[in-house]
């Protein structure tokens, strides 16, 4: 028989399963269910507290146990094991997809770090809702969680109000319009797009292979709509060595926080590890398309918020601060045709200027952002 410690229950109960859940005084209610031995965390930590399992086998077990008996359903699931490394890991995201009570649980996979090699070639996942460091403390695990409660949820809503019928939502209906125009207009602007510049894409790659070492292309992850990750394309504008000189950089960061706690993007006015062609590239924006690739394939669309590399996006999980990625991530949006290309632009006015695309995005909307994109194209300052 399998033996379990449910912390938040008020009283012994044995189910027909043979599963047995002991309860104990809980100090606060959240409730984390951690599967696998790899990953050590505290059983009450801030008054957290932790039931664990060995194997997804034995999760499995313990949800059925408490979905059954309409016991608290833990707040996330935290795994060490990582669900390719067995049938039964994919079957357990399968269960969690198909189960109404649990679909809106976050699932979460510990690896460090996650920005290695080894992360990239397994993000994304279907079901897997976030990776992260085995470090993270408990505060950051707290604000993860409910963000990504908030956005499962908000998709779980959404898919329910639109297959229960007779009833219709106008809301939905608008949103479902400007939806499918919107992917129509990035079919068919940016497969036209490509056909025509590709004698200009050719002639870049050309000069950029002559002008400095390195691929004519930059290939990077990027997190977009609802943190979603891909592999994000432009031309190549700095030296190969450009990540190493990052950290020598840091105090030339116009984005600099004076609180270490504010998500900081990095940009710096006259970068020197921008090659010569690239400085033309970037103040031209002709660096960008390459990202009608990405709108082609889905990833990203040619209006919304800039798709942020994973240690902003990483940053950027607080309540406030997730509401810009309910947006599409696109070329240009709100933010480009604003301040782009100014040096004095605050952390809090290009998150501010996200928020505001996200909460009252539109395909008309969009169609004024294009229309004033061509202005916004030279940069006003070489950042």
């Amino acid at each position: 028989m399998n033996t379990f410690t449910l912390n938040n229950e008020p009283h012994n109960t044995t189910y027909t399963t043979g599963i047995h859940i002991q309860p104990q005084v809980a100090v606060s209610r959240f409730h984390v269910l951690v599967i696998g031995t790899k990953y050590s965390i505290p059983d009450h930590t801030n008054g957290m507290i932790t039931q664990r399992v060995k194997d997804y086998i034995e999760a499995k077990q313990f949800l059925n146990t408490v979905v059954d008996q309409g016991l608290s359903i833990p707040d996330v699931i935290l795994s060490a094991n990582h669900p390719d490394e067995s049938k039964s890991g994919n079957s357990f995201l399968q269960y969690l997809k198909t189960r109404s009570s649990l679909n809106a649980l976050p699932f979460i996979l510990v690896e460090n770090p996650p920005e290695s090699n080894n992360f990239k070639t397994k993000w994304p996942i279907p079901g897997i809702d976030d990776i992260i460091n085995k470090d993270i403390t408990i505060e950051q695990l707290i604000k993860k969680t409910t963000t990504l409660k908030k956005i499962k949820s908000l998709k779980k809503s959404l898919k329910v109000t639109t297959s229960k019928l007779p009833i219709i939502d106008e809301r939905i209906i608008i949103y479902k319009i400007d939806s499918f125009f919107k992917r129509l207009l990035d079919i068919l602007i940016s497969s036209l797009a490509l056909s025509i510049l590709s004698p200009l894409m050719l002639l870049i790659t050309i000069i950029i292979k002559l002008d400095s070492r390195g691929p004519a292309f930059y290939t990077s992850y990027r997190a977009g709509s609802n943190y979603k990750i891909f592999k994000f394309f432009k031309f190549r504008t700095m030296r190969v060595d450009a990540d190493t000189h990052l950290a020598a950089l840091q105090l030339q960061n116009q984005y600099s926080a004076s609180d270490a706690s504010t998500p900081v993007f990095f940009k710096i006015s006259n970068d020197p590890r921008i090659t010569r062609f690239g400085k033309l590239l970037r103040n031209t924006s002709l660096d960008e398309i390459p990202q009608l690739l990405n709108v082609l394939m889905g990833d990203m669309s040619l209006v919304g918020n800039r798709p942020l590399p994973l240690y902003e996006a990483k940053a950027l999980t607080t309540d406030r601060h997730a509401e810009r990625f309910n947006a599409p991530a696109g070329i240009t949006g709100l933010w480009q045709i604003t301040k782009r290309g100014q040096h004095d632009m605050s952390i809090d006015e290009r998150i501010n200027l996200d928020i505001a695309y996200a909460k009252r995005n539109s395909f008309l909307g969009d169609l004024k952002i294009m229309l004033k994109t061509p202005k916004a194209l030279i940069q006003k300052d070489n950042v």
